[in-house]
Formats: C-alpha cells, structure tokens, sequence
C-alpha cells in the first residue's frame, strides 16, 4: 500500500509586518472600546436603551430647566445643583454600566488573552476606571453644558454675563468631576469582586443606598459633633458634605443652607480623596490576583 501524504492548504494566513504598538496605544484603546462600552457603542440595540434613556432624562430636565430661566429670567438650580439632583440617577446609570465593563470578562475569562499583550495588569484596571469616570463626567457635565449655552444665549448682560455664566459652569463641573471619581472607583471595585453582573448590580445600589440609613441615624444622635460628621456614613452623602463646605454659595445661594458640616470640611476632603485612593488600591490588587491565576 502507498503511504499516505500530507497536504500543505494556504489559508491565506500572513505575518504581520506593521507598525506594533506599544503599552500606551494599547492602554488608549482598551480606554475608549471602556467608554463606548458604556454607552452601549457598537453593540446591540438593547444594551443601548438604558444609557441613553438615562442620557436622554438628564439633557431634556436641563433643557427644561434652561428654558424656564430663559422665561422668568432667575436661576431655577445652579450648575453644581444639578449635579446633586441627578446624582441618583447616576446610582443606577453606574450598577449597570461597572459590570458591563469588567463583570463579563472575569466571567468569559478572557483576562489572560488581555495580559498577553504588552498591557500591565494595572493598567487594565486603571483603564476601565478611567472609561467608567470619564462616562460619568460627560453624563452630569454634558447637560450643564447644554445649561451654559441657553444662559449664555440669553443673557441680557452680553459678554459680561456670558462671563460670569462660564465661572458658574467651572466649579460645577469640578463637583461631576468629584461625583463621577467617587462613584466610578467604589462601583468598579464592587463589580470586579464577581463575575455575575446581576450580582454585581445588587452590590453597587447596596452600597450607595442602605448606608444612608445610617446617615439618617447618626444626624440625629445627642451629639453635635457626631451629627456634622454624620454624612461621612454614605457615598452620596460624603460627596455632598465635600461640595457643600467647598461650593457654598453654588450649591445654596442666597439664604439656603447646606448640610450641618460644622467646620469638617476639610475633613470630608480628607476622607473622599483617601476612599478613591483607598477603592484604586483594592481594585490593582485584585486585578493582580485575577492575572495569577
């Protein structure tokens, strides 16, 4: 009998002979498919509704509320304001979009094809907080802008009030900015604890919602200090303690008063910029476990 032979089919296959990217190219791109992951870009139709409901609510009550000022010609809510009125929308807009970031690659278990590559295991990580953040920087601060341009166009003062307008807008989108960090870091970190994003949901809108109960608590205390420390219990409540010792007469203009802080407002500082570090931290640690195994 004659001896089987082998054949060789071209497929087509071709080494690569272009330009390879290095770590930051890799870092930018894992960053930007982050934050249309959000969004739902690129997707399917479904994984868009959500996002862009909650974009759409947030837009259209800063239209609303810049074409009631365009009428009876007052400030119906500051910049800042708006950032504290939608913040619990951003609750819900995080428990979904933390997940879809990192929950379905820890279940897929596609991670080492990730560490494969030129791509540190922090920098994954830092990545997808990073897309997380920006998301919700542009979530609270898109629809300031929208605020900003009616004002700006319908300012009796001209160029003076526009002016003024733009250093309204600054300190506001400062405080997105805080409230996109806080909520961006304790989400993430919570959703990369599973790989189940029904499980990971459940666990952002826990940790968001049932400690302000304890803040409701603590306010009431025969304790004035324990009362004015009171809002460090919670998230949502420690960002607002922040906000209010640092934007004042943004947040409560005229005769409004904020949150009874006292004179801990450095200390609410202190404690935000130490639970962002601290969330960061947690976060590259257990990348760096999930990358071992």
């Amino acid at each position: 009998m004659p001896e089987p032979t082998g054949v060789i089919h071209d497929i087509g296959y071709q080494r690569y002979t272009g330009p390879r990217l290095g770590r930051r190219h890799v870092f930018g791109a894992l960053y930007l498919h982050g934050l249309r992951t959000v969004f739902g870009l690129g997707r399917s139709a479904k994984a868009k509704i959500f996002p862009w409901l909650v974009v759409g609510i947030v837009t259209v009550v800063a239209a609303g509320l810049t074409a009631v000022r365009s009428q009876i010609g007052e400030v119906v809510m500051t910049y800042a304001q708006f950032a504290d009125a939608m913040s619990w929308l951003v609750i819900f807009f995080v428990a979904v979009a933390a997940p879809e970031l990192v929950s379905r690659d820890l279940r897929s278990g596609v991670l080492p094809l990730y560490f494969s590559r030129p791509l540190p295991r922090d920098d994954y990580a830092l990545a997808k907080l990073l897309s997380l953040a920006s998301a919700l920087w542009l979530l609270l601060g898109g629809p300031q802008l929208v605020m900003f341009l009616g004002a700006a166009f319908t300012t009796p003062d001209g160029l003076r009030g526009t002016w003024n307008e733009l250093l309204d807008l600054l300190p506001g989108l400062l405080y997105a900015g805080l409230w996109a960090v806080v909520f961006a870091a304790i989400g993430l970190l919570v959703a990369s604890l599973t790989g189940k994003r029904a499980f990971a949901a459940g666990g952002i809108v826990a940790v968001f919602l049932m400690t302000t109960p304890i803040v409701g608590v603590l306010s009431i205390l025969p304790s004035r200090a324990v009362n004015e420390l009171a809002l460090l219990a919670s998230p949502s409540t420690l960002v607002q303690g922040v906000g209010s010792w640092a934007l004042q007469d943004l947040l409560y203009p005229g005769a409004g008063t904020g949150p009874p802080i006292g004179d801990f407002g450095p200390v609410y500082a202190v404690v935000t910029a130490l639970l962002v570090a601290a969330c960061t931290a947690l976060l590259l640690l257990r990348y760096r476990k999930v990358a071992a195994r």
